[in-house]
């Protein structure tokens, strides 16, 4: 395979009143790696957390110039951090280690521990959103961006790859083509035993690519739809700007992006941007989104109320219906945008469109399924999907589990908001 990295070619740096700053003492650095931090002036009461990482050859203080992230957590509130490599492959210094035994496994160590004790520290510095996490990079950024999702699910909650490859592509089972399944398998085989939710996936990759080769994007669309449970068929394709093409896989659990004739220089201007609002840090703190006075959503066939089961606070914990009891995880607010919102930054989430998909609560991030339709009749609407919001199997009991259906008018899919 040709060689993995390259210098990151920086831009203008961005005028910025806040300072990128090397923070000495993190915790635990099993990679001995180097981090800097970006806050901005004004973060959020409980902000967001990027990780964002150079390629091979290339600087964390120069991805920081040379990208527009920090002027987007000017923006919307959220911590950068930039953590610097210094692995060598193939001839190339400065990489991330996404080969060896210890970077490919949960607890491994390596540069993987050294980023999630960063992490780990900014949560705890700053009061940081732990269901906000996220990972993007380029080039061997990008590879440790998916090597950070496979390999510490319970951490980060999506990643934007520029330019990278699968998850243990570099490892040894190589990067030749595999089935959606095998790239899968390498990918749930990076923590056994973890059945959590799996975080989503925006890549990106230039069709001109003399580095990686542009076949890699498709190598990460076979591997995190199969993660995901997904068909590698996508829900819809379109393009978001000239020379740009969009496939969404799913509810949005992934998304590739094809940038016509680029080469290996991504992110090019605007594309953080897209990036951002993937992870919804674009909103900031959830308690700055304007919302309705939350209450209780109350089913009229049963009288029992949408619950999220023991308080979860888990992307992924399915709803159900319980004895109304006026607790924080009965509470539901509507916001402008059309979202359901418990805890202030979790959304009522369809997990699909068909009848009979999960719903779930996930981290707002502003996709569709998020979306919802409060009805004259009772009923509530997806956006997406069109379909009910449906008490399965006709159910009343403690401990129903909610779905789409098809519209009946049944009981079971009347609700009254309080």
């Amino acid at each position: 395979m040709a060689t993995v990295v390259s210098v990151f070619l920086t831009a203008a740096p961005q005028a910025s009143a806040a300072v990128l700053t090397e923070v000495t003492s993190f915790g635990a650095n099993p990679g001995g790696l180097r981090m800097y931090l970006y806050v901005p002036d004004r973060p959020a009461s409980r902000p967001g957390v990027l990780v964002a990482m150079h390629g091979c050859n290339g600087w964390a203080t120069a991805f920081h110039q040379g990208t527009e992230f920090a002027s987007l957590a000017d923006r919307h509130g959220f911590v950068v951090i930039y953590p610097q490599a210094n692995k060598s492959a193939n001839g190339m210094s400065n990489c991330f280690d996404v080969w060896s035994d210890e970077a490919l496994r949960h607890g491994g160590g390596s540069d993987p521990g050294s980023i999630v004790s960063m992490v780990n520290h900014v949560l705890q510095r700053f009061n940081g959103d732990p269901q906000r996490v996220y990972a993007t990079g380029f080039s061997s950024g990008a590879m440790q961006t998916l090597n950070l999702l496979a390999t510490y699910p319970d951490v980060f909650k999506a990643g934007a790859p520029f330019a990278g490859v699968p998850y243990g592509c570099l490892g040894p089972a190589g990067c030749g083509d595999k089935t959606p399944r095998q790239w899968g398998d390498l990918a749930r085989n990076a923590y056994p035993g973890y059945t959590g939710p799996r975080p989503r996936v925006m890549a990106w990759h230039g069709t001109a690519d003399s580095v990686l080769p542009y076949t890699m994007l498709q190598e990460e669309v076979d591997q995190w739809t199969d993660v995901h449970g997904l068909s590698q068929t996508p829900a819809s394709t379109d393009s978001p700007q000239a020379g740009w093409t969009r496939r969404v896989f799913g509810s949005g659990q992934v998304e590739a992006y094809t940038i016509t004739g680029a080469g290996h220089d991504l992110p090019r201007t605007g594309m953080a941007a897209y990036a951002i609002r993937f992870f919804g840090l674009d909103g900031g703190s959830p308690t700055t989104t304007p919302t309705s006075s939350a209450g209780q959503i109350r089913g009229a066939g049963s009288g029992r109320c949408l619950d999220v089961p023991g308080a979860a606070t888990a992307d992924g914990t399915q709803v159900q219906l319980w004895d109304c009891n006026g607790r924080g995880n009965q509470q539901w607010a509507t916001t402008p945008a059309g979202e359901l919102r418990v805890y202030g930054g979790t959304c009522l989430d369809a997990a699909g469109t068909g009848a009979g998909a999960r719903i779930q609560i996930y981290s707002c991030w502003g996709g569709d399924n998020q979306k919802w339709r409060l009805n004259s009749d009772g009923t509530i609407t997806g956006v997406q999907s069109g379909l009910c919001l449906d008490a399965v199997g006709q159910g009343t009991a403690n401990g129903t589990r909610l779905q789409l259906y098809t519209c009946h008018g049944g009981a079971n899919q009347r609700w009254t908001v309080t």
